[in-house]
């Protein structure tokens, strides 16, 4: 940013089966608490494996790289859950650095 020019990216989450309906009460998704959100992390070419994330880890300049990075590997329209392409380790040391 030395010269001046911004260079961020604004994502949009659309999560459309967050949306409860009155009658559902309280029901979470299985092993999901309030203010979380599950991924899979891994190469599509390697087992990948499922994560459990804070809400709050969207707004981190380093879960915002892995994003884009996904973005760059299947686009925005994925159907699912969100997957995030880098290794499992990779994975790892950013939430652990996160956290």
């Amino acid at each position: 940013m030395g010269n001046g020019e911004k260079n961020s990216r604004n994502f949009h989450l659309h999560i459309p089966h967050l949306h409860h309906h009155h009658h559902q009460g309280k029901k979470q998704a299985k092993g999901v608490p309030k203010g979380c959100l599950a991924i899979k992390v891994g190469p599509k070419e390697e087992e990948q494996q499922r994560f459990v994330v804070p809400i709050l880890y969207f707004n981190h300049p380093l879960f915002m790289q892995l994003l884009k990075e996904a973005e760059e590997e299947y686009g925005f329209e994925q159907k699912g859950m969100i997957t995030i392409p880098c290794h499992v380790e990779e994975f790892r040391n950013v939430r652990g650095l996160i956290d």
